[in-house]
């Protein structure tokens, strides 16, 4: 049996694979997991919900708020919020475990469920594991004074706002940018804070009707934000996704500024002002190799991890490092969250560019884009992507040509099958050439 949790919470199309029946089933198992230490303490649970304004999740949170309640859990419903933020006040309220109702970048049929533990972290799989478990359980039924109450957390959006404005070393005065919401969990709020930092804001994306989140606009759609930018004679822009815990840039002549280079801007700031834990930058094995470059140039260590921001979150947590996060844009903060922060990251990006005095594309030029070839490959036998000799043999052969000025990564999906060839090298012609010639070796050698 396949399992429920994914990389990221429970997902699915809404009302087809996540319904109203999981939703309720799934979120009182989290209480008999996540709620037992505060049980066994004598005290009543409590946790917090978010999500984000696709329309599903109306519903949804009302599934979740009455698998919680009816299993003697305190629910504080924080309403439409992004995901860090509903992180940030599991652990700011002092609640056992959050909720966060979202689908994140995906378009407005799905959703998803996921849980923060006390502390706003992310759940280990083991954890995810024995919420799984409990769904076939007894569910917990107090009755009386045993049930627990569902109440507005009013002050919810307040309560991260000061937050964010707390984090940034310096104003934002005399900056022109402009934001994109997607439509999402950042409508309200981010444009807010980046008003209160000290910008001139222009907003769009920003107009939520339950159905139109990350429709057209937000990071997995740029070319609104880079008209909008050059438009508005901008200084920068920046854009969410659905629930605001990625951000993607534009400078001020409409070039996106990736996850990769954000991370580039971000680590060499942090490191001129002291503040770069062990002198170390987190990222994945698929950051472009310019980061991996300029990062040994400036002489920062670079440790990659598995694709996930679960695993850059592990490997951060077990490091105690600063700064870490994926090309994506999903960048992580630890000193300021627990999990990726869009909205902080807008916000840091800004605060250097005052700082400094610089243009974004003067900074996003500290690292050297190399080119980048991906190509996946579909109906071959995945499981042997790391034995068969062929397959060693030829990448053995382009990492040789390409010495240092390229990269080679030949890797099974974890959510698909399929095998990913990913080439990098100094041109786009060589990158292109390797990828092709290694990919018809794994159709060939992987065959079904």
């Amino acid at each position: 049996m396949a399992r429920l949790f994914g990389t990221d919470g429970v997902r699915g199309v809404a009302n087809r694979d996540l319904t109203v029946d999981l939703a309720l089933k799934l979120s009182q198992a989290a209480a008999n997991v996540l709620g037992e230490k505060a049980r066994n303490e004598g005290r009543r649970p409590i946790a917090v919900i978010g999500r984000d304004p696709r329309i599903s999740g109306e519903y949804l949170a009302a599934a979740v708020a009455s698998g919680l309640a009816s299993s003697g859990v305190d629910v504080f419903d924080a309403g439409v919020i992004p995901t860090p933020a509903t992180a940030f006040l599991t652990a700011d309220f002092d609640a056992d475990f959050g909720v966060m109702i979202s689908a994140s970048h995906n378009p407005a049929p799905d959703n998803g469920i996921k849980f923060f533990a006390a502390g706003g972290h992310k759940l280990p799989d083991d954890v995810e594991d024995q919420i799984e478990a409990a769904m076939h359980l007894p569910a917990l039924s107090p009755i009386g004074a045993g049930v627990g109450r569902v109440q507005r957390f009013a002050d919810a959006e307040d309560r991260y706002l000061v937050h964010l404005l707390g984090a940034i070393p310096n104003p934002l005065t005399g900056l022109k940018i402009v934001i994109d919401c997607a439509h999402g969990a950042a409508s309200a709020i981010s444009p807010q804070v980046f008003a209160d930092s000290g910008a001139q804001v222009i907003v769009i994306g920003n107009d939520p009707d339950g159905l139109n989140i990350n429709s057209g606009y937000g990071s997995t759609h740029m070319s609104a934000l880079q008209s909008a930018v050059i438009e508005h004679g901008a200084d920068m822009g920046f854009a969410h996704d659905g629930d605001a815990d990625r951000c993607l840039a534009v400078d001020h002549a409409g070039q996106i500024v990736d996850g990769d280079q954000l991370m580039a801007i971000l680590a060499l700031s942090l490191k001129a002002r002291g503040e770069l834990a062990r002198n170390t930058l987190v990222a994945t094995v698929m950051s472009n190799l310019g980061l991996r470059l300029a990062m040994q140039q400036a002489g920062i260590e670079m440790i990659e991890t598995k694709v996930g921001d679960r695993y850059v979150l592990e490997q951060i947590r077990e490091g105690g490092y600063t700064l870490g996060g994926e090309q994506s844009g999903h960048i992580i903060f630890s000193r300021f969250a627990t999990t990726g922060d869009g909205i902080l990251t807008g916000l840091m990006i800004a605060a250097e560019v005052n700082r400094t005095g610089k243009s974004l594309d003067e900074l996003a030029n500290q690292m050297t884009t190399y080119p980048q070839v991906l190509i996946n490959i579909k109906n071959v036998d995945k499981s042997r992507v790391e034995t068969e000799p062929g397959l060693q043999e030829i990448v053995s052969e382009a990492e040789a040509d390409l010495g240092s000025s390229g990269r080679v990564l030949l890797r099974a999906s974890g959510t698909e099958n399929l095998v990913r060839v990913m080439v990098e090298a100094s041109d786009e012609g060589t990158a292109h050439s390797w990828a092709d010639r290694i990919a018809r070796v794994v159709e060939k050698n992987l065959a079904i």
